[in-house]
């Protein structure tokens, strides 16, 4: 098996899991009662989480490659 394949595995999956993460508990500023600065887009989140967002992609996508590694090495799925 070779490491570009891995990697790019992993790669295409953490971008998957920041996908599914990002709106996850969004909200605006005019949901959470707070006034919006001149200028600023309306629809612009409060307080995104970024951070954390990324580390909960980073374990996610390591988990589920970690699978997907495991079923190769098995030879359940063959790359």
């Amino acid at each position: 098996m070779h490491w570009v394949v891995l990697a790019g595995a992993y790669v295409i999956l953490w971008f998957l899991a920041l996908q599914i993460l990002l709106p996850i508990g969004i909200r605006a500023p005019h949901e959470t009662g707070e006034a919006t600065l001149g200028g600023a887009d309306p629809g612009a989140p409060h307080q995104p989480r970024l951070g954390l967002k990324l580390v909960l992609a980073t374990i996610a996508a390591a988990v589920v490659w970690a699978i997907f590694y495991a079923l190769v090495v098995m030879k359940v799925v063959d790359i």
